[in-house]
């Protein structure tokens, strides 16, 4: 591959990944498993540099890579930081991935990083802010970049824009793909006591390249569950079944198995990765008999 050709992901069936992570380099390239791309995430790779930058580059001559941000902050209003955007924008020319990635959320102040994915209130400066930082970062690296809807734990009080609208005016204007989190969508449904179903139903799925799967966890504060996107086990049964509901609003996209803390063994992840696979391939299967009993039924006369 040259330095200037773009990886693209399996054509067909629609293309299936997993996280790589760091324990797991050797196993890909020991055993080159059934999935057909790895995410990464980018700042774990901001360096000029060393193994891990050896392991990746072995990785990526057998399979596309997603290059997933987590440190941008698309939604900070001091703007980006131009130092990391031109970290970023050499990862994403070093190795061409086939999806480039970040998420709706903000991670900084003034200089001070959080480590944490924040939510936005979601009014109209809101939007215009995060326009500017996807403007910015999508001219730097010059291509499209898919922006990932959020898990959350609060609302604010003087938002006046709904998540899927808001989503859906980004994309407008700034040319921007989305990922759809799955499991993000059910995190926040559950916490702020809102329909997935519905969310699902206003998602604007025209713009969507990506799905993204995972686990959580659910913890007990005072008298609320909360449930905590920290990407730590399986995907629930709830959240499968999630999945197969977004699948009728979007269509078979690419699809993506997170799993981020208490890394389970090669073969779970992949194990993961092919429900997902069997999933999609079901959701074809369905799709391809509507459309054969569409096209055999009579005309009415």
């Amino acid at each position: 591959m040259s330095s200037n050709d773009m990886q693209a992901l399996p054509a067909g069936l629609p293309a299936v990944g997993v996280g790589l992570k760091s324990q797991h380099y050797q196993n890909v390239l020991d055993l080159l498993p059934a999935v057909d791309f790895f995410e990464v995430h980018a700042e774990n790779y901001m360096v000029d540099g060393g193994a891990h930058h050896a392991f990746l580059s072995a990785i990526s001559r057998h399979y596309p890579l997603s290059l997933h941000g987590v440190g941008m902050s698309l939604g900070s209003a001091d703007g980006l930081d131009s130092g990391h955007i031109t970290r970023f924008k050499a990862l994403v020319e070093r190795y061409r991935p086939a999806l480039v990635s970040e998420h709706l959320a903000w991670t900084g102040v003034a200089g001070t990083y959080l480590n944490d994915l924040l939510p936005l209130p979601l009014t109209e400066e809101s939007l215009a802010v995060v326009s500017v930082n996807v403007d910015r970062l999508q001219q730097a690296v010059g291509r499209q970049i898919l922006v990932e809807n959020p898990s959350s734990y609060l609302a604010y009080t003087h938002s006046t824009i709904a998540e899927p609208d808001f989503l859906a005016a980004l994309s407008s204007r700034t040319g921007c793909g989305l990922i759809l989190d799955v499991n993000n969508v059910y995190v926040s449904a559950a916490n702020l006591g809102w329909d997935a179903l519905e969310y699902l139903g206003y998602f604007p799925v025209e713009a969507v390249r990506e799905i993204h799967l995972a686990g959580h966890l659910i913890r007990q504060v005072d008298d609320v569950h909360l449930h905590i996107d920290d990407h730590g086990s399986a995907v629930t049964d709830d959240v499968w079944a999630l999945f197969t509901a977004a699948l009728a609003h979007t269509g078979p996209v690419p699809t993506l198995v997170e799993w981020d803390t208490n890394i389970p063994p090669l073969d779970t992840l992949v194990g993961e990765a092919m429900k997902a696979r069997a999933v999609l391939r079901h959701h074809m299967d369905e799709m391809a008999v509507s459309h054969d009993t569409a096209r055999k039924e009579p005309a009415n006369v």
